[in-house]
């Protein structure tokens, strides 16, 4: 009976731990989109990757899950470049582009 309980509780922490890494994806998606558009860049595949997860501390010194995603943009429409969003707990930490070409007109 209670090894039941035990694997309810365990299905049900790792259910609410998906379904907030799913949020934070969202969360960075979106950032890493409206990014891009202020940029002038092609956002490529609307997608991030988790490319990373650990643990860090905030600027009020509290734990947070901070995760790394990778994304691909092109500042032309022939190249493709990286980038990358940092995500601390559900705060957007940063967001990087690679050094890349502008289009010249």
């Amino acid at each position: 009976m209670q090894i039941h309980l035990f694997l309810s509780a365990l299905l049900i922490a790792a259910y609410v731990y998906w379904r907030s890494a799913q949020h934070v994806k969202e969360i960075a998606l979106a950032a890493t989109r409206r990014h891009c558009l202020s940029l002038d860049v092609q956002m490529l595949d609307d997608y991030v990757a988790l490319s990373d997860c650990t643990l860090a501390r905030d600027c009020n010194g509290k734990v947070r899950i901070k995760r790394r995603y990778l994304f691909e943009f092109s500042a032309t429409g022939e190249d493709r470049y990286d980038g990358v969003c940092v995500m601390l707990g559900r705060q957007i930490a940063a967001i990087e582009l690679a050094a890349h070409r502008f289009p010249v007109d």
